[in-house]
């Protein structure tokens, strides 16, 4: 066991029959119905699964360590950002991927306990950099216009961190949504529940999305620098991550 708190246990995968529960929820959640999300990354990755009482996989997610930029270049996360620019941070970093939580659980301890589980994980390593891609739901960009438009506003990453494209299909909503006022409410609406709690820690994302029609899905580069996160937040992760004990949500 990693980690457990309320009705809801995080702990890492320890056979295959792990994995393929979390392919199947993947699958269920990305793709719809019954299936495995599987790909070659999957062997080179932890695996941390949120259950349920009874054992009902609530959420899953999958880390994987890297030594330093160089070694990210060959992650998942590389296939669709040229990563280059991380080599100004040396030391460990972890590529966080595959978030996803069951459809139609909505209790919030689900976050908090997967946000705590990945608190003890990057600890333990020494990590400076979490990073990783955050999905919208539905590839269009035009759904996510207002979203986009805020993180143009508020969140893009230094220029000099910040990845290239590299996705044969790419919205560079920092340039195309330049002049675009987003609404407030809708916008932060629009967000992914894992990429507000990234952006509510400092985190920050790339200044293009990529298209993913295979997933319907739209996603940005989302980086988090350990040592960026304000203090007021590292106290409620360090309570996320200490066993039995509520605490409040990391998204506020």
């Amino acid at each position: 066991m990693l980690l457990r708190k309320g009705r809801f246990t995080a702990r890492v995968a320890a056979t295959a029959q792990d994995v393929e529960g979390a392919q199947a929820l993947r699958h269920r959640a990305f793709k719809g119905g019954e299936g495995q999300d599987r790909d070659d990354f999957d062997p080179l990755c932890e695996h941390v699964l949120v259950e349920a009482p009874g054992g009902e996989l609530a959420a899953c997610f999958r880390l994987r360590e890297h030594a330093n930029a160089a070694a990210a270049q060959h992650g998942y996360t590389a296939q669709f950002y040229a990563l280059e620019g991380l080599a100004a941070l040396p030391g460990p970093m972890v590529e966080m991927g595959r978030f996803c939580i069951r459809p139609g659980a909505i209790d919030p301890d689900i976050l908090r306990l997967a946000w705590g589980a990945l608190t003890r994980r990057v600890e333990a390593a020494g990590v400076q950099l979490l990073f990783g891609c955050a999905s919208f739901a539905g590839a269009a960009p035009t759904l996510h216009r207002d979203a986009l438009a805020l993180l143009r506003a508020r969140h893009l990453g230094p220029a000099p961190l910040r990845p290239a494209p590299r996705a044969s299909r790419i919205f560079p909503f920092a340039r195309s949504l330049a002049r675009v006022e987003p609404d407030p409410r809708r916008a932060v609406r629009g967000l992914p529940p894992l990429l507000r709690s990234y952006l509510a820690m400092g985190g920050w994302v790339s200044d293009h999305a990529v298209i993913d029609t295979e997933l319907d899905t739209l996603h940005v580069f989302t980086g988090l620098e350990i040592a960026a996160i304000p203090a007021s937040r590292k106290r409620l992760l360090h309570n996320l991550a200490a066993p039995d004990l509520d605490a409040e949500p990391v998204g506020g």
